[in-house]
Parts: structure tokens; sequence; C-alpha cells
């Protein structure tokens, strides 16, 4: 997403669900100062800038319908209603700084060199969470089977020179995934 595309997501945002929200009489959470709610509305908008109209205003009756504070009259805090966004319409790999972190950091470079990349890709997009020792450990030993088979496939190809339509769709779509993955190491996603 360019500058343009999230000023123009942001734009949409304040309009789609801040406003209609603030019309229907949702006021600041109590736990927040004027300027910190401002704060958080300005990075709720930068955030959900990747969503539809149409998902907005989902968003924004799911809000309206679950308001936040004792007497059910304030923001949700903005945690919230994110979770709720990702629900609604998960943000694409691009959008998340979360993903683009962890696919240049080592654990992510690893996961490309040895094949296992769109394994790690799904389970952050689930998660959205950086994963730990464990998890990588987890997702590695999950896509083995995968990374063997492509490596099996590659090796028919080079000796056969063909591939079942089967096999072959196996073949680009996992190559599609690790070369989505390879661009969002290289910040080009």
């Amino acid at each position: 997403m360019n500058s343009e595309e999230q000023a123009q997501g942001e734009k949409r945002v304040m309009q789609l669900l801040v406003e209609p929200l603030k019309k229907r009489g949702l006021a600041k959470p109590t736990t927040l100062t004027v300027a910190g709610f401002e704060e958080m509305v300005r990075d709720m908008c930068a955030r959900l800038a990747y969503m539809s109209e149409a998902s907005l205003m989902a968003l924004e009756e799911q809000v309206a319908a679950n308001p936040g504070g004792k007497d059910r009259d304030r923001f949700p805090i903005a945690n919230l209603i994110l979770s709720w966004a990702a629900d609604i319409q998960p943000p694409g790999d691009g959008a998340s700084p979360l993903i683009r972190a962890v696919f240049a950091h080592a654990c992510g470079q690893a996961a490309l060199a040895e094949g296992w990349a769109p394994e790690l890709l799904a389970e952050l997009r689930k998660t959205r969470r950086w994963p730990g020792g464990w998890a990588l450990k987890t997702i590695r030993d999950a896509a083995a089977r995968s990374v063997q088979r492509l490596q099996d496939l590659d090796a028919r190809l080079a000796r056969e020179g063909e591939l079942a339509p089967a096999d072959r769709e196996w073949r680009d779509q996992r190559i599609a995934v690790l070369q989505r993955c390879r661009e969002i190491a290289e910040g080009r996603a």
C-alpha cells in the first residue's frame, strides 16, 4: 500500500467508522485523555486503512452493538476494535508490520532458506504474534512433509520433464507463496 492509498484508507476509516460512531453518541473511553483518544483514533485509522467500505460498515455496526464503558456509551479500546476488524477482513500480509518484521529477521530468513516460509506466513496470519523458539520448531516440523514433497517434485520434473496436473498445480501454488514470502522479506510487499 503506497502513501496515497494509505491516506485514502485512513480517510475512509474516519468517514465510515469513527464519525458514525461519534454521531451515535459514543464518547472516548474514560481511561484515556482527549489527546490519548485522538492518538488512539489516528493509530486505529492507520491500521484499518486496508479495509474495504463494506467491511468498515460491518465493523461500525459491530462496534455500535458492543460499546464499552459501564454505561455502554464509550468507544471500545482500539485493541478490541482491531480484533473485530481482523475477524471481518483479515489484513493482507503486505499490510502487517509484524509479518514484514518476522521475514526480515533471522527466523524468517531461515524459513525462506529451508523452504518452510509458507507455513510461517500462515501461522503469522493466524496468530498475529511473534513466533518464539517452540513455535518456530513446531512450524518447521509441520512443514517437513511439504518441503520434502516440493523437493521430490522438483527432482521428478528434472528427471522426467513432466508432472501430473495435480502435482504441477500444488508445486506452482507452493512456489508462488514462497515468492510472496521473499517479496515480504525484501520489503516489496
